[in-house]
């Protein structure tokens, strides 16, 4: 039985597109007979054991560490990591490391896999440096982004494996010199078991939320900058003028919480725009339950050209009805007119126009859901996404064990 020992930012039961895909990933190995446990950083955000069973999941947690400038506090995280994981080796006996970005748990996971012998697969969600620019923490060019770029290099030649979650990554790691042969795409999917069922409409809350004969355009998610919320707020004049009773609900919050909301209230669509905040994640289908059509209108960087999102496909697996910004990630998931809009980004204008079309046209959307569904189902479902794993594990686990008999 293959024992896989998982290295992780931070996981279940904190609620985020990483520890949701972490989650299935964990789910359906162990559904396939294998074993597995996850650590997680000094990052961690939420307080806890030692060790706690989530889902069925057991996690083991690194202990906190001092507060220092960056970046030593970066080197005593791999560190303490690193001492971590060690000692797991010892207590969980597994057959292989499997460190998920960002590049601080691959370099801990390296030096626990050399010291130990154990084959190591480093998985790619988005690459560091790209993140903290898209989040605002960074800046495209920098000597930390170019460190971090390094690092992130480092890692890779590390590794005995890489996954990545989507073509743009896998491109652009080729492009850097890594061989095509190294690299696998494991892409983000769905747990149909968690979003296969769309949820039926919740009447009572459409009331509450006085949305009641409005045609409701939603965003469910974090509020970042690199998200276009702002660009989404600004195009409601123009969308309310040609479909008087459209309404924005977003749901969530965010380091551009209070700017957007401040935006909203200026709009001369405020009365139009609907903030709920964050919800809990089991109350979050009810939200879904009254969006006619899921928002995405990201900005165009390399943060969004390289990295395809999670929730568009929760979305079309919800049978939503979805438009998004023509970036790279989106592409990679939204075929326009076939399985969901796709618009220009960064621009109020186009997404105002590309609403009200939709709007305007229902009679398309029976077919458009149905064929997004498929695309889930077939492309998207993570009880096959399961199968890409499998083959990388095994050579690993092969070439080590040629390694050790010779």
């Amino acid at each position: 039985m293959t024992r896989i020992l998982h290295i992780l930012d931070h996981s279940l039961p904190a609620h985020s597109g990483y520890t949701f895909r972490t989650r299935a990933i964990l789910k359906a190995q162990q559904a396939k007979g294998w074993t597995v446990a996850g650590v997680t950083g000094v990052r961690h955000p939420l307080p806890g054991p030692d060790h706690e069973t989530v889902d069925g999941i057991d996690f083991h947690r690194t202990p906190a560490i001092a507060a220092l400038p960056s970046p030593l506090r970066e080197m005593h995280e791999v560190g303490a990591l690193a001492r971590r994981i060690d000692a797991l080796v010892e207590q969980f006996r597994p057959d292989l490391l499997h460190a998920h970005s960002p590049v601080l748990g691959a370099l801990a996971a390296t030096r626990v896999a050399r010291r130990r012998g154990l084959p190591l697969v480093y998985e790619i969600r988005a690459f560091w440096e790209d993140a903290a620019v898209g989040n605002g923490t960074g800046r495209e060019g920098s000597v930390k982004y170019r460190i971090v770029r390094a690092l992130e290099r480092r890692a890779v030649d590390a590794a005995d494996a890489v996954v990545v979650i989507c073509d743009g990554l896998r491109d652009d790691l080729i492009a850097r010199g890594v061989a095509p042969a190294k690299i696998t795409v494991s892409p983000n999917g769905v747990d149909l078991d968690l979003f296969g069922t769309p949820a039926r409409p919740d009447a009572q809350l459409r009331s509450e939320l006085g949305l009641d004969g409005a045609e409701v355009i939603g965003f469910i998610g974090s509020f970042y900058d690199y998200e276009g919320l702002d660009d989404l707020i600004a195009a409601m004049p123009a969308l309310v003028a040609r479909r008087p009773h459209a309404m924005l609900l977003l749901v969530g919050g965010g380091p551009r919480e209070a700017a957007l909301e401040a935006q909203a209230r200026a709009s001369g669509a405020a009365a139009h725009i609907r903030f709920i905040g964050r919800v809990p994640h089991d109350q979050v289908e009810r939200y879904y339950s009254l969006i006619d059509v899921l928002a995405y209108p990201r900005k165009a960087m390399r943060l969004t050209e390289l990295v395809t999102p999670l929730k568009p496909l929760e979305a079309m697996a919800q049978g939503r009805i979805v438009a998004a910004s023509d970036v790279g990630g989106h592409r990679e998931l939204i075929e326009h007119g076939v399985t969901g809009t796709l618009f220009a980004p960064g621009d109020p204008a186009a997404i105002a126009a590309a609403l009200a079309e939709l709007l305007a046209h229902r009679d398309g959307w029976d077919a458009m859901r149905s064929r997004a569904r498929a695309f889930v189902e077939a492309e998207r479902n993570w009880s096959s996404n399961i199968l890409r794993y499998e083959p990388v594990y095994q050579e690993l686990l092969d070439q080590f064990a040629r390694r050790s008999a010779a």
